[in-house]
């Protein structure tokens, strides 16, 4: 067996997509207690949900800034 570091490195692919390829992507968000899809919000809601910060833990580190 060849170890890994051994292996030759390929190049990823690119892919291409046209237009008429490509499909829409369902968002879905979790809303009081049960997971719900975008598409079914009412104008108010998608409001909220574009203004909703989020915790990111390594911003909020316990070492002094």
């Amino acid at each position: 067996m060849t170890e890994l570091c051994e292996q030759p490195l390929l190049a990823p692919k690119t892919i291409i997509l046209r237009d008429e390829e490509r499909q829409r992507c369902e968002v879905w968000t979790r809303v009081m207690g049960y997971h719900r899809p975008m598409s079914s919000f009412n104008t108010g809601k998608k409001g909220e949900f574009f203004e909703r910060t989020y915790f990111d833990e390594h911003c909020a580190s316990c070492e002094p800034a």
